[in-house]
């Protein structure tokens, strides 16, 4: 039997694959494929799970903030609100479709490492719970903008902490040479939180760092809290600035193959509250509110995207090419940093993999590569190929190149499944065009 990476998977008694007991065959069937599916008891399940942990092992107030960069679309926030989330946003188009899915305000961190004018005015209009302040010259064009609308906004820093998180190279974000946040080792961040302080048009609450993604171990978070939380203390007792609250960010990696072993959402949590609080009473801090941004880890394993299998090339002592009716438009992942995925065949999932593959999009480019290395059965055109935890950066990096189409999201919840996201539509690829 092959391994399934997604818990919501299944096999029916007909021996297809289900995903939240829905057949996958028969959703594509219904709405065709590319198709994103979605899971929506794995969504709300993991949100529990690492609020759960929080909760449990933390004694003071806490915040689970979905990163909506990994997934964002309407009824995605319906879903985080009722779950009790807050989420952060990094755009005013990922705003705006939080409050336009109904999400409240209140419950946005707004990010970015380039906010734009109108970005930040309408953030402030909208009253979001935090603006998280990436550099000096942001810092200033906020308190213009906010002098002029009489708005006294909670802040919060973007801080690179100085951590390399072992991931690929694209997405380390804490170390000193990225385009996020302020450096400590510099002086730069006390020099600039210290002048925000004595600014009359903003609040300094808090600090934030982000240290990486697809993060396995707990170490780097860890030694993420060590560095952030003696910064405060350095803060409090050097400048007299005291903050209440550290966002540790997310991160967290997921099991997208069968030999990852990814660290549990409730102990990612668990490992968080703990060492925060362990080394706040090492340093005679009082606990501060405590912010997680998992964005991946809570979207990505309800996800699979199903295709039609197009043509088949055996180039012997070469490669195979397994071709599908997608690609890099819908999953441009391995394109930017050579991700890797577990496909499964959903009309017979149980099938032996007789072959290692390269399953190919239909985009005119070479690198239109979904994954390699890809253990497959022998397959033919027109079967359907099931790709596994696809639920981030695949709907919310997808593009229209070569004028495709994007899919649609199709919700599966208890037995039933609902579009959430219409597929789109040649007329729709116009809309713009003058």
């Amino acid at each position: 039997m092959r391994q399934f990476v997604m818990s919501g998977l299944n096999i029916n008694s007909g021996g297809h694959l289900t995903v939240g007991g829905v057949s996958v065959p028969e959703l594509a069937r219904e709405y065709g494929t590319p198709l994103y599916i979605l899971d929506e008891q794995v969504i709300r399940d993991n949100c529990r799970e690492v609020i759960g942990g929080l909760r449990e092992h933390y004694n003071a107030p806490f915040t689970v903030a979905f990163a909506s960069k990994a997934l964002c679309f309407k009824e995605l926030y319906r879903i985080l609100r009722e779950e009790g989330m807050g989420a952060d946003v990094v755009s005013g188009g990922e705003l705006y479709t939080a409050v336009k899915g109904g999400f409240d305000p209140k419950g946005l961190y707004f990010h970015g490492n380039n906010k734009s004018a109108s970005e930040i005015k309408y953030a402030l209009e909208s009253g979001v719970r935090r603006i998280v302040v990436d550099n000096a010259e942001e810092l200033e064009l906020l308190g213009e903008i906010a002098a002029q609308g009489g708005y006294t906004p909670d802040i919060s820093f973007r801080i690179k902490p100085g951590i390399d998180a072992h991931t690929h190279e694209f997405i380390k974000t804490g170390k000193i040479d990225s385009k996020f946040g302020l450096a400590l080792e510099t002086g730069e961040a006390a020099e600039v939180i210290a002048r925000a302080a004595k600014m009359k048009t903003v609040r300094v609450v808090g600090i934030n760092c982000h240290i990486g993604s697809q993060i396995f171990g707990t170490e780097p978070f860890a030694l993420a809290a060590k560095v952030m939380l003696t910064f405060m203390r350095d803060l409090r007792e050097n400048l007299g600035v005291p903050l209440n609250e550290l966002n540790l960010g997310g991160g967290f990696g997921i099991k997208y193959l069968p030999n990852h072993e990814p660290v549990t959402l409730a102990d990612m949590s668990r490992m968080c509250a703990e060492s925060v609080t362990a080394i706040a009473n090492e340093l005679n801090l009082p606990l501060p509110e405590l912010v997680l941004e998992p964005g991946r880890s809570i979207t990505a394993p309800a996800g699979l995207t199903v295709y039609t299998i197009g043509s088949v090339k055996h180039i012997p002592g070469v490669n195979t090419y397994v071709a599908v009716d997608g690609g890099m438009t819908d999953n441009p992942r391995h394109a930017l940093y050579g991700a890797s995925y577990e496909p499964i065949m959903p009309e017979r999932p149980n099938a032996p993999a007789t072959q290692n593959v390269i399953i190919a999009g239909r985009l005119c480019e070479s690198g239109d590569i979904i994954t390699r290395n890809a253990p497959l059965p022998d397959v033919k055109t027109g079967d359907l190929l099931g790709i596994q935890a696809t639920g981030a950066y695949n709907f919310s990096m997808a593009s229209n190149y070569n004028r495709v189409p994007r899919p649609p999201i199709v919700i599966v919840y208890k037995g039933k499944s609902r579009i959430a996201v219409r597929r789109q539509t040649y007329e729709d690829l116009l809309v713009c065009d003058q």
